[in-house]
């Protein structure tokens, strides 16, 4: 991962409203060795760090407190209402998520009135034409077997003092966030803003990210999913590639800043040549750089197939403007593009025309219903919202870390990043697998 800090001991503390003092109505099943029903306690932790050299165990002020049910809640059922919003592009597992939190709180908790926000923040401006839905079990009966999200979702940041507000007037006392690193900071400033009121709210968060590259989730739902149709459409560019004379895929995946879905689609296709992530340098030109070396395997092979992340290789844009989208990340340059016509020029150069085929598969990939795996992941993920927001745990994010479910503190988890390890296990599996150069360089 990547931070601009080291997290300190008060960064791993969460934040409660008020007294948790009302008996929990969730009928758990005694735990076998204790025979004591299966509530978590606070004081359950779960370590960062649990690899750690002999004679040296890890600190356990650097800690996480334990997801899970809570045997005394802060809000009592009947009297709480709840909202869900979904925030950010779309992402496998979304309707997941929303149908789940809203049985967890509905049927389990007895919470009488669930709202659902419709297009993201955007959906608590009074002045937007997209009033709140109040969710029922009809209403969402078979949304887990859609892509795409039930309640709309948007980019964009919205003033705190107006969700606020939109919280108090519709009496509002659960929010739960879904959405990735741009959700969570504005998830951040409304409880910051419902803080400074002295509001008796709790903001719940369940961490969205395609790219699997928020800090301390591990894996981000919609990750297996993406990971298994991008690996379909990589074998179709295997099929176009060998199907032509000197034939060449080219698959553009999503991927920002972490190449995990290109890196993993490529393991699990093992019929890519090629696979370009925006944490590897990318060098086009010289005796060893990309094309030089894509040179010599279609020379050798006659065909090759090439998974490219869409963030990778944005250094060869270092001279042009940078504009910013609507959730304040850069705007990408369009490498798959840059890069096919870099490709198509650079054989004819050498006297050579290539059957190039570009497929850029990224909105069907995020589109699409969750699989199997992540149907499950988004289950989870969305029950231990409710609970944390029904113990009145505030500004966190639910995370799962070293293979726990954990309460992540909004304020340390928009510091820090997931990235692809170069000298990690997977990518040098990834440089096994394709047989590509450990680095590509101009000299």
């Amino acid at each position: 991962m990547t931070s601009d800090r080291r997290p300190c001991e008060k960064d791993y503390q969460v934040d409660c409203i008020g007294n948790a003092d009302v008996p929990s109505p969730l009928r758990l099943a005694p735990r076998y060795s204790e025979g004591t029903p299966s509530f978590i306690p606070d004081e359950t932790r779960v370590l960062e760090q649990v690899e750690f050299t002999a004679g040296a165990l890890p600190s356990c002020e650097a800690s996480f407190e334990k997801a899970g049910p809570r045997a005394t809640l802060a809000f009592d059922p009947a009297r709480t209402k709840a909202a869900i919003v979904t925030c950010g592009g779309l992402c496998p597992g979304l309707n997941n998520v929303i149908r789940s939190a809203f049985l967890e709180l509905r049927l389990n908790y007895g919470v009488p009135e669930v709202l659902g926000i419709r297009y993201g923040f955007g959906g608590m401006d009074p002045h937007t034409a997209h009033p709140p839905v109040r969710l029922t079990e009809q209403m969402l009966e078979s949304i887990q077997n859609d892509g795409g999200t039930f309640l709309g979702s948007s980019r964009g940041p919205v003033d705190p003092g107006v969700m606020a507000d939109f919280l108090v007037s519709h009496g509002v006392q659960i929010l739960l966030t879904v959405g990735g690193d741009g959700t969570t900071h504005g998830a951040l400033a409304l409880t910051e803003e419902i803080r400074r009121r002295g509001l008796r709210i709790a903001v719940v968060g369940v961490p969205k990210t395609i790219d699997n590259d928020i800090g301390y989730v591990d894996p981000s739902f919609g990750y297996a999913t993406a990971v298994a149709r991008a690996r379909d459409v990589l074998d179709s560019a295997h099929a176009e590639a060998r199907g032509a004379p000197y034939g060449i895929g080219l698959v553009k995946l999503m991927g920002r800043e972490a190449g995990f879905i290109t890196a993993g689609a490529s393991l699990a296709s093992q019929q890519v040549n090629f696979c370009l992530i925006p944490e590897q340098k990318l060098v086009l030109d010289g005796p060893r750089g990309f094309l030089e070396v894509l040179r010599r395997r279609m020379n050798e092979r006659k065909h090759a197939v090439i998974a490219l992340a869409e963030g990778a290789g944005q250094e060869l844009f270092a001279n042009a403007s940078k504009e910013f989208d609507a959730s304040g990340n850069i705007k990408l340059h369009d490498i798959g593009d840059h890069l096919r016509a870099q490709i198509v020029t650079f054989f004819e150069k050498h006297g050579t025309k290539v059957n190039l085929k570009y497929i850029e598969p990224s909105y069907y990939i995020r589109s699409v219903p969750a699989n199997a795996t992540d149907a499950l992941l988004c289950d989870r993920y969305a029950r231990f919202a409710v609970h944390a927001a029904m113990a009145g745990k505030t500004g966190v994010v639910i995370g799962h870390w070293n293979d726990k479910f954990v309460h992540v503190p909004m304020r340390l988890i928009t510091g820090i990043k997931r990235r692809v390890s170069l000298d990690g296990d997977l990518w040098r599996a990834v440089l096994a697998t394709t047989g590509q150069p450990l680095n590509f360089e101009s000299v």
